[in-house]
């Protein structure tokens, strides 16, 4: 089963959802980076993350993350809140005019654990499903979102990785947990 453990506490999230933003807004208005400095508590942590943007109508706007961390979180949350708002190849880059518009989420992902389908349980549990060169992943909260059963999340899952939906039940396909500690604005 995979772990669930807060890596942050309520103020550390509120800073993680400002550093996302401040991040998305600074590059976007004025072409800058914001500056590392030394991180405290969960900030200084190694995990992997998602920034996750929406406008405030609620339509998706951006989301990119990284799996493993490989560094300081705060560092990570900076990188992610530029690449939500300019990368996701899904989105046009985001504008000045929008930013006021956006609303952030940042998902502090644990470490991923290797599973059975059965094991899966949607709410709880993020997705990783990889077949040869195929990935794909979803976060806890899209199964909730969706009002999805474990095996609609298991499709859906090979659905976004390029997979056919049943690719989940093949011999060749691995399937990982993760659970994420979740802060929105």
């Amino acid at each position: 089963m995979t772990e669930v453990r807060d890596v942050l506490t309520d103020e550390e999230g509120r800073e993680g959802l400002q550093l996302a933003r401040a991040s998305l807004e600074a590059w976007v208005t004025r072409g800058e980076k914001l500056v590392s400095r030394e991180w405290a508590g969960g900030l200084a942590e190694e995990c992997g993350a998602f920034v996750t943007i929406h406008t405030k109508a609620g339509e998706l706007r951006g989301c990119i993350g990284h799996m493993i961390g490989d560094g300081p979180l705060g560092d990570l949350l900076i990188e992610l809140g530029i690449s939500a708002g300019t990368r996701d190849p899904r989105f046009s880059p985001v504008t000045a005019d929008e930013l006021p518009n956006l609303k952030y989420e940042i998902s502090v992902l644990s470490p991923m654990r290797k599973t059975s389908a059965e094991d899966v349980t949607p709410g709880v549990h993020g997705l990783l499903v990889r077949n040869g060169p195929y990935s794909g992943v979803l976060l806890p909260q899209v199964a909730v979102e969706w009002g999805w059963d474990r095996e609609e999340f298991l499709a859906e899952t090979c659905r976004k990785a390029g997979l056919p939906f049943h690719a989940w039940k093949e011999p060749g396909t691995e399937i990982y947990t993760f659970t994420a500690q979740i802060f929105s604005e």
